[in-house]
Protein backbone atom coordinates (compact mmCIF):
# COMPACT_ATOMS: atom_id res chain seq x y z
CA UNK A 1 0.00 0.00 0.00
CA UNK A 2 1.40 3.45 -0.91
CA UNK A 3 0.79 6.69 1.11
CA UNK A 4 -1.64 9.38 0.59
CA UNK A 5 -0.21 10.86 -2.63
CA UNK A 6 -0.12 14.71 -0.89
CA UNK A 7 -0.24 15.42 2.47
CA UNK A 8 -1.48 18.32 4.75
CA UNK A 9 0.28 21.21 6.88
CA UNK A 10 1.49 20.94 10.25
CA UNK A 11 -1.36 19.31 11.94
CA UNK A 12 -2.50 21.52 14.93
CA UNK A 13 0.11 23.63 14.53
CA UNK A 14 0.24 26.93 11.96
CA UNK A 15 -0.10 25.97 8.42
CA UNK A 16 3.06 27.12 6.56
CA UNK A 17 1.71 26.50 3.21
CA UNK A 18 0.71 30.19 1.59
CA UNK A 19 -1.58 31.30 -1.63
CA UNK A 20 -2.72 33.87 -2.88
CA UNK A 21 -5.23 35.99 -1.27
CA UNK A 22 -8.78 35.76 -2.69
CA UNK A 23 -7.90 33.03 -5.18
CA UNK A 24 -9.81 29.88 -5.92
CA UNK A 25 -9.35 27.21 -4.29
CA UNK A 26 -8.88 25.14 -7.83
CA UNK A 27 -8.27 26.63 -11.25
CA UNK A 28 -7.95 24.82 -14.39
CA UNK A 29 -7.72 26.49 -17.50
CA UNK A 30 -7.70 25.25 -20.98
CA UNK A 31 -7.04 21.10 -19.49
CA UNK A 32 -7.08 18.47 -21.96
CA UNK A 33 -5.61 14.83 -20.72
CA UNK A 34 -5.11 12.19 -23.28
CA UNK A 35 -4.51 8.56 -23.56
CA UNK A 36 -2.59 6.88 -26.74
CA UNK A 37 -3.46 10.24 -28.74
CA UNK A 38 -7.49 9.95 -27.88
CA UNK A 39 -8.55 12.80 -25.67
CA UNK A 40 -9.97 11.82 -22.33
CA UNK A 41 -10.37 15.75 -21.13
CA UNK A 42 -11.08 17.93 -23.72
CA UNK A 43 -9.80 21.96 -23.34
CA UNK A 44 -11.44 21.68 -19.47
CA UNK A 45 -11.98 25.18 -17.77
CA UNK A 46 -12.77 24.97 -13.90
CA UNK A 47 -12.81 27.26 -11.13
CA UNK A 48 -13.54 26.16 -7.76
CA UNK A 49 -13.92 28.80 -4.79
CA UNK A 50 -12.76 27.80 -1.15
CA UNK A 51 -15.33 26.11 0.64
CA UNK A 52 -17.84 24.30 -1.48
CA UNK A 53 -18.41 20.93 -1.36
CA UNK A 54 -18.92 19.56 -5.44
CA UNK A 55 -19.69 16.58 -7.01
CA UNK A 56 -18.09 15.64 -9.89
CA UNK A 57 -20.67 13.77 -12.30
CA UNK A 58 -20.93 12.35 -15.45
CA UNK A 59 -21.22 9.06 -17.58
CA UNK A 60 -19.00 6.45 -17.36
CA UNK A 61 -15.57 7.04 -19.21
CA UNK A 62 -16.58 10.61 -19.01
CA UNK A 63 -13.12 11.38 -17.43
CA UNK A 64 -14.07 12.00 -14.01
CA UNK A 65 -11.13 9.96 -12.48
CA UNK A 66 -8.97 11.66 -15.28
CA UNK A 67 -9.58 14.87 -13.96
CA UNK A 68 -9.03 14.27 -10.13
CA UNK A 69 -5.35 12.52 -11.03
CA UNK A 70 -4.80 15.12 -13.54
CA UNK A 71 -5.42 18.32 -10.77
CA UNK A 72 -3.11 16.02 -8.58
CA UNK A 73 -0.40 15.85 -11.16
CA UNK A 74 -0.74 11.90 -11.30
CA UNK A 75 -1.33 11.93 -14.61
CA UNK A 76 0.85 13.62 -17.41
CA UNK A 77 -1.51 16.64 -19.47
CA UNK A 78 -1.36 17.34 -23.07
CA UNK A 79 -2.19 21.12 -22.63
CA UNK A 80 -3.22 23.46 -19.83
CA UNK A 81 -2.57 24.73 -16.44
CA UNK A 82 -3.68 23.55 -12.85
CA UNK A 83 -3.58 26.30 -9.67
CA UNK A 84 -4.52 25.17 -6.30
CA UNK A 85 -4.96 27.93 -3.91
CA UNK A 86 -3.40 30.42 -6.53
CA UNK A 87 -0.12 28.50 -6.98
CA UNK A 88 1.16 25.41 -8.85
CA UNK A 89 0.55 21.99 -6.96
CA UNK A 90 3.95 21.82 -6.42
CA UNK A 91 4.35 24.90 -4.01
CA UNK A 92 0.56 23.66 -2.51
CA UNK A 93 0.97 20.30 -2.16
CA UNK A 94 0.79 19.71 1.64
CA UNK A 95 -2.30 21.24 1.64
CA UNK A 96 -4.26 18.58 -0.73
CA UNK A 97 -5.59 15.31 0.80
CA UNK A 98 -6.46 12.26 -1.68
CA UNK A 99 -8.88 9.51 -1.39
CA UNK A 100 -8.66 7.07 -4.14
CA UNK A 101 -10.83 4.34 -5.05
CA UNK A 102 -11.10 1.60 -3.24
CA UNK A 103 -10.37 -0.82 -6.06
CA UNK A 104 -6.84 0.80 -6.44
CA UNK A 105 -5.88 0.04 -3.11
CA UNK A 106 -3.60 -2.94 -2.22
CA UNK A 107 -5.83 -3.89 1.04
CA UNK A 108 -3.60 -6.64 1.46
CA UNK A 109 -0.56 -5.44 2.56
CA UNK A 110 0.14 -6.23 5.88
CA UNK A 111 -0.62 -3.40 8.29
CA UNK A 112 -2.55 -2.09 10.83
CA UNK A 113 -5.49 0.72 10.50
CA UNK A 114 -3.65 2.86 12.84
CA UNK A 115 -0.15 2.97 10.67
CA UNK A 116 -3.02 3.74 7.70
CA UNK A 117 -4.03 6.50 9.12
CA UNK A 118 -0.55 7.37 10.07
CA UNK A 119 0.55 8.03 6.25
CA UNK A 120 -1.27 11.03 6.47
CA UNK A 121 1.33 12.84 8.75
CA UNK A 122 4.32 11.58 6.40
CA UNK A 123 4.26 14.90 4.51
CA UNK A 124 4.82 16.94 7.47
CA UNK A 125 7.36 14.48 8.78
CA UNK A 126 9.43 13.68 5.83
CA UNK A 127 10.61 9.93 5.06
CA UNK A 128 13.20 9.70 7.96
CA UNK A 129 11.49 11.10 10.89
CA UNK A 130 9.04 8.58 12.52
CA UNK A 131 5.18 9.45 13.59
CA UNK A 132 5.19 9.75 17.91
CA UNK A 133 2.99 10.17 20.01
CA UNK A 134 1.91 14.04 18.74
CA UNK A 135 0.91 12.20 15.29
CA UNK A 136 -0.35 8.76 16.96
CA UNK A 137 -2.76 10.90 19.09
CA UNK A 138 -3.69 13.11 15.70
CA UNK A 139 -4.72 9.61 14.12
CA UNK A 140 -6.60 8.32 16.69
CA UNK A 141 -8.41 11.25 16.69
CA UNK A 142 -9.35 11.17 12.96
CA UNK A 143 -10.31 7.34 13.84
CA UNK A 144 -13.12 8.74 16.58
CA UNK A 145 -14.23 11.04 13.96
CA UNK A 146 -15.25 8.28 11.37
CA UNK A 147 -16.47 5.99 14.12
CA UNK A 148 -13.06 3.26 13.64
CA UNK A 149 -11.25 4.62 17.05
CA UNK A 150 -11.92 0.35 18.02
CA UNK A 151 -10.13 -0.66 14.88
CA UNK A 152 -6.53 1.33 15.40
CA UNK A 153 -4.86 -2.30 15.89
CA UNK A 154 -7.06 -4.38 13.48
CA UNK A 155 -5.18 -5.21 10.27
CA UNK A 156 -6.44 -3.56 7.57
CA UNK A 157 -7.37 -6.84 5.44
CA UNK A 158 -9.47 -7.73 7.85
CA UNK A 159 -12.73 -5.07 7.65
CA UNK A 160 -14.82 -4.70 5.39
CA UNK A 161 -15.07 -2.10 2.08
CA UNK A 162 -17.15 -0.03 4.06
CA UNK A 163 -14.65 0.17 6.98
CA UNK A 164 -11.62 0.18 5.02
CA UNK A 165 -13.43 3.53 3.74
CA UNK A 166 -13.67 4.70 6.38
CA UNK A 167 -9.84 4.70 7.52
CA UNK A 168 -9.05 6.12 4.47
CA UNK A 169 -11.22 9.13 4.99
CA UNK A 170 -9.36 9.06 8.06
CA UNK A 171 -5.90 9.01 6.93
CA UNK A 172 -6.99 12.10 4.57
CA UNK A 173 -8.37 14.10 8.08
CA UNK A 174 -4.43 13.31 10.06
CA UNK A 175 -3.59 15.44 7.17
CA UNK A 176 -5.61 18.45 8.04
CA UNK A 177 -5.80 20.11 4.39
CA UNK A 178 -7.59 22.65 2.56
CA UNK A 179 -8.72 20.87 -0.01
CA UNK A 180 -9.83 16.92 -0.24
CA UNK A 181 -10.36 15.34 -3.59
CA UNK A 182 -12.38 11.74 -3.25
CA UNK A 183 -12.40 9.31 -5.77
CA UNK A 184 -16.11 7.82 -5.41
CA UNK A 185 -16.24 7.47 -1.42
CA UNK A 186 -19.63 6.11 -1.25
CA UNK A 187 -18.44 3.19 -3.45
CA UNK A 188 -19.52 0.13 -1.98
CA UNK A 189 -20.57 1.22 1.18
CA UNK A 190 -23.36 0.68 3.43
CA UNK A 191 -26.05 3.10 4.31
CA UNK A 192 -24.79 3.91 7.79
CA UNK A 193 -21.32 4.15 6.25
CA UNK A 194 -22.80 6.57 3.65
CA UNK A 195 -24.24 8.35 6.18
CA UNK A 196 -21.02 9.05 8.15
CA UNK A 197 -18.85 10.13 5.38
CA UNK A 198 -21.88 12.58 3.49
CA UNK A 199 -22.19 14.07 7.72
CA UNK A 200 -17.92 13.92 7.77
CA UNK A 201 -17.63 16.08 4.46
CA UNK A 202 -20.45 18.53 5.18
CA UNK A 203 -18.61 19.24 8.59
CA UNK A 204 -15.79 20.25 6.23
CA UNK A 205 -17.40 22.24 4.22
CA UNK A 206 -18.45 24.42 7.08
CA UNK A 207 -14.69 24.54 8.60
CA UNK A 208 -13.86 26.36 5.00
CA UNK A 209 -12.71 23.88 3.80
CA UNK A 210 -13.12 22.63 0.07
CA UNK A 211 -13.93 18.99 -1.52
CA UNK A 212 -14.21 17.65 -4.55
CA UNK A 213 -15.95 14.09 -4.76
CA UNK A 214 -16.57 11.90 -7.94
CA UNK A 215 -19.84 10.60 -7.80
CA UNK A 216 -22.23 8.51 -9.40
CA UNK A 217 -26.09 8.67 -7.37
CA UNK A 218 -27.81 11.68 -9.75
CA UNK A 219 -30.43 11.36 -6.97
CA UNK A 220 -28.39 12.41 -3.73
CA UNK A 221 -26.52 15.51 -5.67
CA UNK A 222 -28.85 17.96 -4.43
CA UNK A 223 -29.07 16.53 -0.81
CA UNK A 224 -25.48 16.14 -0.16
CA UNK A 225 -23.85 18.83 -2.58
CA UNK A 226 -23.92 22.27 -2.80
CA UNK A 227 -21.61 22.85 -6.24
CA UNK A 228 -21.70 19.91 -9.02
CA UNK A 229 -19.56 19.91 -12.16
CA UNK A 230 -21.19 17.72 -15.02
CA UNK A 231 -18.56 16.53 -17.01
CA UNK A 232 -18.33 13.90 -20.36
CA UNK A 233 -14.78 14.56 -21.78
CA UNK A 234 -15.56 18.33 -22.43
CA UNK A 235 -17.35 20.19 -19.34
CA UNK A 236 -21.31 20.46 -19.89
CA UNK A 237 -21.32 22.70 -16.74
CA UNK A 238 -20.38 23.69 -13.40
CA UNK A 239 -21.90 25.65 -10.37
CA UNK A 240 -23.98 25.81 -7.59
CA UNK A 241 -26.10 23.09 -7.76
CA UNK A 242 -29.33 25.17 -7.96
CA UNK A 243 -28.49 26.52 -10.62
CA UNK A 244 -26.61 23.87 -12.80
CA UNK A 245 -28.14 20.53 -12.10
CA UNK A 246 -31.07 21.15 -14.89
CA UNK A 247 -32.48 18.58 -16.66
CA UNK A 248 -31.07 20.48 -19.65
CA UNK A 249 -27.78 20.43 -18.47
CA UNK A 250 -28.49 16.35 -17.55
CA UNK A 251 -29.51 15.21 -20.75
CA UNK A 252 -26.06 17.44 -22.34
CA UNK A 253 -23.44 15.10 -20.34
CA UNK A 254 -25.60 11.56 -20.73
CA UNK A 255 -26.24 12.03 -24.18
CA UNK A 256 -29.96 12.44 -24.04
CA UNK A 257 -32.79 10.96 -21.85
CA UNK A 258 -31.76 10.44 -18.26
CA UNK A 259 -33.36 8.06 -15.79
CA UNK A 260 -33.66 11.05 -13.26
CA UNK A 261 -34.80 14.84 -13.64
CA UNK A 262 -33.75 17.30 -11.76
CA UNK A 263 -34.83 21.85 -12.09
CA UNK A 264 -36.07 22.47 -15.75
CA UNK A 265 -34.77 25.74 -16.58
CA UNK A 266 -38.43 26.87 -18.01
CA UNK A 267 -40.12 25.80 -14.88
CA UNK A 268 -37.79 28.83 -13.46
CA UNK A 269 -37.02 25.47 -10.36
CA UNK A 270 -41.03 25.24 -9.94
CA UNK A 271 -42.92 21.91 -10.07
CA UNK A 272 -40.66 18.92 -9.73
CA UNK A 273 -38.16 18.84 -7.05
CA UNK A 274 -34.48 18.08 -7.76
CA UNK A 275 -33.92 14.12 -6.91
CA UNK A 276 -37.11 12.77 -8.58
CA UNK A 277 -36.83 10.12 -11.08
CA UNK A 278 -38.10 10.75 -14.50
CA UNK A 279 -40.38 7.79 -16.09
CA UNK A 280 -38.39 5.53 -18.12
CA UNK A 281 -39.54 4.70 -21.37
CA UNK A 282 -40.56 0.69 -22.34
CA UNK A 283 -37.89 -1.25 -22.10
CA UNK A 284 -35.64 0.78 -20.76
CA UNK A 285 -33.58 -0.10 -18.03
CA UNK A 286 -31.09 2.28 -15.54
CA UNK A 287 -27.51 1.68 -16.25
CA UNK A 288 -24.63 1.96 -13.27
CA UNK A 289 -23.62 5.02 -14.50
CA UNK A 290 -26.79 6.20 -14.39
CA UNK A 291 -28.09 6.47 -18.57
CA UNK A 292 -30.59 4.17 -19.79
CA UNK A 293 -28.85 1.77 -22.17
CA UNK A 294 -29.53 1.75 -25.89
CA UNK A 295 -32.53 -0.24 -27.53
CA UNK A 296 -31.49 -3.81 -28.01
CA UNK A 297 -28.72 -3.63 -25.76
CA UNK A 298 -27.68 -6.51 -23.05
CA UNK A 299 -28.60 -6.31 -19.65
CA UNK A 300 -25.86 -4.89 -17.51
CA UNK A 301 -23.13 -7.57 -15.68
CA UNK A 302 -24.34 -6.44 -12.17
CA UNK A 303 -20.89 -7.60 -11.30
CA UNK A 304 -19.37 -4.60 -13.24
CA UNK A 305 -21.77 -1.90 -11.64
Amino acid sequence: MTPTTSASGAGRGPRTTHHAPNSPAIDVADLTVAYRDEPVLWDIDLVVPEGVLMAIVGPNGAGKTTLVKAILGLLPTAAGRVEVLGQPLAATRRAVAYVPQRGSVDWDFPTSVLDVVLMGTYGRLGWIKRPGAREKADARAALEQVGMADFADRQIAQLSGGQQQRVFLARALVQDARVYLMDEPFQGVDATTERTIVALLQRLREEGKTVLVVHHDLQTVPEYFDWVLLLNVRRIAAGPVAEVFTDANLRMAYGGRVPFQARSEESGGRGQEPGTPAPLADGERQRGDGTPPHPGSPAPNPSRL
